[in-house]
């Protein structure tokens, strides 16, 4: 079974590359990629794969990006410290989900699942479990505030009020519709999965916006888009290629 790893982390490649070659022979893993932009470009390359596992919050975005960019048949397990990317996970074409620190017995099982759908040679049926999920996703609580640090002071700004978030080297900062700036305690990864998905859009990697800060789109350069907002902003403003088709699907809904 040819294997491929997607973990931006060393220590951690190499904890489940181990892993995998202690839960049975067989297991070939062909290649370990630290990054969605390295991802592409190995799928690009239309390698043989049976199994991939692949973390989600990779150096330079969602691991999610890379199904935007490429279209991926091989079947996936989903590896990450966050379990609030489970609905997320299945909606592309995942088999497990697993949070690390990985569990041998739960990676083997994991395996286990994979070989019975391999053996099979049936489609994937995950209409009990995806139930289960669309269950959950009523109950899903998206972000009303943002905790912001002010000196020595933790204060709050409501996501309603919030224009846009964006990210400066490991910082991140939020602006509200008056043009003030706040600090906050989360990245941008954490989010775009934490804001309702309707008002917030991560158009690239350094910015997420509201939908109320969207005043004109323009059309730019390489087919991309650009945002023009009701205020001046230092965010790089420019829709990223692989964001256009579902940056333009956001704006639609």
């Amino acid at each position: 079974m040819k294997v491929l790893i997607v973990e931006d982390e060393i220590p951690a490649a190499n904890r489940l590359a181990k892993l995998l070659q202690q839960c049975g022979d067989g297991i070939d893993i062909v290649n370990k990629v630290d990054s969605v932009e390295a991802a592409v470009n190995y799928f690009n390359s239309q390698p043989s794969l049976d199994l991939i596992f692949m973390d989600i919050q990779l150096a330079d975005g969602l691991s999610f990006d890379i199904f935007e960019q490429v279209q991926i048949k091989t079947p996936v397990i989903f590896t990450t410290a966050f379990d609030q990317y489970t609905l997320k996970a299945f909606k592309v074409n995942s088999i497990d989900y697993l949070l690390k620190p990985i569990d041998e017995k739960e990676l083997q099982q994991a395996l286990e699942k994979y070989y019975s759908l391999h053996q099979t040679k049936q489609p994937v049926d995950f209409s009990d479990k995806m139930m289960k999920l669309m269950q959950e996703m009523n109950l899903v609580k998206y972000k009303e505030r943002l905790l912001i640090k002010r000196g020595q002071q933790l204060s709050y700004l409501k996501t309603e009020k919030t224009a846009y978030c964006y990210a400066d080297g490991k910082l991140c900062f939020a602006v509200d519709f008056e043009g003030n700036k706040f600090l906050l305690e989360n990245n941008l990864s954490q989010l775009e999965e934490q804001l309702q998905p309707d008002i917030f859009y991560r158009i690239n990697r350094h910015l997420l916006i509201n939908i109320e800060a969207v005043k004109k789109v323009h059309t730019w350069l390489g087919g991309r888009l650009k945002v023009e907002m009701p205020f001046v902003t230092t965010a790089e403003t420019v829709v990223s290629r692989e964001r256009v088709n579902g940056f333009k699907e956001w704006l639609g809904r």
